[in-house]
């Protein structure tokens, strides 16, 4: 008896061995399709070249610096834009989510190990005295006192578990490229806020000089249309005017109370307390590197956003195909049991079973394939998206070049009419001086001036946010080198 008993635990650790063997054996199976990336329609250059051809897209490194508005050398917009990575809320949200997607990296990891569960338990019954069929008995009380160490492992034979490692590996870096986009969308929006907002205060300040050029022309045409040198008609069309100068000065007031609203928000500030006194330092616009689209479209991350959302989608195909295999564990339990809490750790009292297990779906209606195949459509939308934001991409910074070379060339033009307007004026106010002209002649060329150097500090506004959405449009200094390794996600610890 003892002799048998020792032959089959022989054979049965044989069996387990066995098991575990072949398990390792076919652990490199991987169910799923080897991922590439996707190719993306490339031109050669930022403009409209012939001959253009599908590529495999590639990440260069960066030439913008990370702190790309330090260029415009203006220590109020150095000091606004500091506040954002410190206090932005929407960037405090997808800073979170990048954690959130690492801690599931780590949740998804920890199926490689097995699973432990310890279950002590104390269970006191009474035995009804009809209870035992063809047993006369009064009924007895009893007690079993259980303290059972179960442990389970699934080994990983069909790469189930690394493609969903894998796919949350890959979540986690669209997460952060996400993260690194929203932090560079808050920069540039704060940053074109504050350019509107100096614009904003210098066609104020220009506006007070027009109301003020406009009220002379006022008193002057009233005191001619009293002595009968003008009349009615000349008299409502410069009124008109002045009115419509006041209004102006209204709406630049709101304009400016939104703007010093929005940059509060994107500092994380409420926007009922924050204050900034108006400007008056000159802001240059920096000379921004574009090199050709290879070397720095790539670098947007939202491209690779959408690059790694692909990689992940492709992961999930993996995932939705292992299904299709059979679910093999290793299962053991042991500890102690008795009927008597004095005899409930003795070394008779202990128990142990193991043994491996496997189960495997015969029919599901269609519900395995259906999966795959929603996993695969879910992968060619991702392919899809990633492409739609690369072309995106080029046409935002084709845009934002020919928006500064327009800009650019309207506003030599607009310089010259204002030094030509300039000019005009000093000979009024030289023929008047002489008296040659009168003084109305004098306040109508002060007034055509001013409103040519309104439109030039328009041009110039709009030059400004034009260069921050063209540095925008580049990736703003963001390299993907700056993702996160599988190292970094799992290891670099949550702060």
């Amino acid at each position: 008896m003892r002799r048998n008993t020792s032959i089959s635990r022989g054979a049965f650790y044989k069996g387990v061995l066995l098991a575990g063997c072949l398990a390792f054996a076919v652990a490199g199976c991987a169910p799923g399709p080897a991922y590439r990336r996707a190719t993306v329609p490339l031109a050669p250059a930022y403009q409209e070249a012939m001959g253009a051809q599908w590529v495999p897209a590639s990440s260069e490194s960066a030439t913008l610096r990370e702190d790309w508005w330090m260029q415009y050398h203006d220590a109020t917009l150095n000091r606004l834009e500091a506040q954002v990575d410190a206090s932005n809320q929407t960037l405090a949200a997808a800073t979170a989510n990048y954690f959130a997607a690492r801690a599931a990296m780590r949740a998804a990891r920890a199926q490689y190990w097995p699973a432990a569960t310890l279950a002590p338990s104390i269970t006191q019954q009474r035995i009804a005295a009809i209870a035992i069929p063809g047993i006369k008995n009064t009924g007895f009380e009893t007690a079993e006192y259980q303290f059972p160490l179960t442990a389970s492992w699934e080994p990983d034979l069909w790469a189930r578990v690394r493609k969903t490692v894998a796919s949350s590996f890959y979540a986690a870096q669209a997460s952060a490229a996400e993260r690194a986009n929203v932090r560079l969308l808050a920069h540039a929006a704060l940053a074109a806020a504050y350019f509107e907002l100096r614009g904003v205060e210098e066609q104020q300040c220009i506006l007070q000089e027009t109301v003020h050029a406009w009220q002379q022309e006022m008193d002057v045409t009233r005191h001619l249309y009293r002595h009968g040198l003008s009349n009615e008609e000349a008299l409502a069309a410069v009124e008109s005017q002045l009115k419509a100068s006041q209004a102006q000065e209204s709406l630049l007031y709101s304009s400016r109370a939104q703007y010093l609203h929005s940059i509060a928000v994107l500092m994380g500030e409420s926007p009922s307390r924050f204050k900034l006194e108006p400007g008056s330092e000159p802001i240059s616009l920096p000379v921004t590197p574009t090199g050709v689209p290879a070397e720095l479209l790539q670098r947007r991350p939202d491209i690779a956003e959408a690059e790694r959302m692909m990689a992940q989608a492709n992961a999930q195909i993996g995932v939705a195909r292992s299904a299709y295999f059979p679910n093999v564990t290793l299962s053991g339990t042991a500890g102690f049991q008795s009927l008597s809490a004095a005899n409930w750790f003795l070394w008779p009292s202990r128990f142990w079973s193991a043994g491996p297990s496997a189960a495997e779906t015969l029919f599901d209606a269609g519900a395995r394939r259906a999966n795959v195949q929603q996993y695969r459509s879910l992968y060619d939308a991702a392919v899809a998206n990633y492409r739609q934001t690369t072309l995106t991409a080029f046409q935002q910074v084709e845009d934002q070049l020919a928006a500064l070379h327009a800009l650019a060339a309207t506003r030599v033009q607009q310089q010259a009419a204002v030094e030509a307007a300039s000019r005009a004026l000093s000979e009024t106010q030289t023929r008047y001086a002489a008296g040659l002209d009168p003084y109305v002649n004098v306040l109508t060329a002060q007034i055509t001036w001013l409103s040519y150097r309104q439109n030039e500090a328009t041009l110039q506004t709009q030059q400004q946010i034009a260069s921050v959405q063209l540095i925008e449009a580049l990736g703003g200094g963001w390299n993907a080198s700056e993702l996160p390794s599988r190292k970094q996600v799992v290891h670099i610890k949550t702060p």
